[in-house]
């Protein structure tokens, strides 16, 4: 087999040339540091600030698909961001990206490694991504129509973890209550179809918490419900004036910024479950008409 390193030799490369693995290694490993500090140093922030805390709900809200890390470093470098995608995903959308735009670093999952102790770990790359308010060009947009009422309610408890009990009236006027001990969620009848969703969100969340947790507790898991179904109202398009976050829990603000980032987990990923069986009952009720246009 002919060999053809000799072309990369001479004037075309610089012969005292050496590539340093590990100081490339320490650059990349530098980075990833920073970023890590700067998802620290914005989670310590949330916990200690109910108006920031709540950016961050509207951030993770539009980016649900982001670990909550990286929805910290997202709040951190452009909270208005709405649409992010690198240089190719841009590419491959049909527009491009400005020239000398700011960029939004995040942490990608890249290949899984195993630890000295044997377990598997998964390692982060340093990855730029770009608002869609630094393209230009025409972006080409689905067809988003909000289901009616009772079509979005029937997708919220679909499949729900537990059954649901319609009753007369609840203690302390709440429109819905999930009973840990008989497995149950009860909903008082005639509430409008809002308030059922943010009530009825709240107590699913619950649900799903006390399935994760061996030792679920109504008042350590409200914090996590509450704001997981605020996660819920905002993707849907439901109201959420009510929603206050001025008084976070003191459990929540004595977090290390790693118990924060804990506890936002736990809420992105209780979102999510509900937030899956809800797409998928969605996606079942549309018609192959709306299905083709969006196609």
């Amino acid at each position: 087999m002919s060999s053809f390193d000799d072309l990369f030799g001479g004037k075309f490369g610089k012969e005292d040339a050496a590539f340093d693995k590990e100081a490339w290694a320490a650059k990349k490993q530098e980075k990833r540091n920073e970023l890590y500090s700067l998802a620290d140093q914005t989670a310590a922030e949330i916990s200690k600030d109910g108006d920031k805390f709540k950016q961050f709900l509207d951030v993770q809200s539009r980016f649900d698909r982001y670990s909550s890390t990286n929805a910290l470093l997202i709040l951190a470098q452009m909270p208005e961001a709405t649409q992010l995608k690198d240089f190719d995903g841009w590419k491959d959308a049909g527009v491009s990206v400005q020239r000398k735009p700011r960029s939004v670093k995040i942490l990608e999952p890249g290949k899984e490694y195993t630890r000295e102790d044997g377990t598997r770990g998964t390692s982060f790359e340093v990855k730029r991504v770009y608002d869609v308010s630094q393209t230009r060009g025409r972006l080409r947009s689905s067809p988003n129509k909000k289901p009616d009422d009772r079509t979005l309610l029937k997708a919220l408890i679909n499949r729900s973890p537990v059954p649901i009990q319609t009753v007369d009236s609840l203690p302390n006027n709440m429109g819905a209550l999930y009973d840990h001990d008989q497995q149950v969620i009860f909903v008082c009848r005639g509430m409008g179809a809002e308030d059922i969703f943010r009530s009825v969100s709240k107590e699913l969340a619950h649900a799903e918490i006390a399935g994760m947790r061996e030792d679920y507790n109504r008042n350590d898991a409200a914090f996590q419900a509450y704001s997981a179904s605020y996660l819920l109202c905002k993707r849907y398009g439901v109201d959420v004036s009510d929603y206050n976050f001025s008084r976070l829990p003191a459990s929540f603000r004595e977090c290390s910024p790693q118990q924060v980032r804990e506890t936002l987990t736990e809420i992105r990923d209780t979102a999510n479950q509900i937030s899956t069986r809800m797409y998928r009952a969605l996606e079942q009720n549309r018609t192959p008409k709306a299905k083709e246009q969006e196609r």
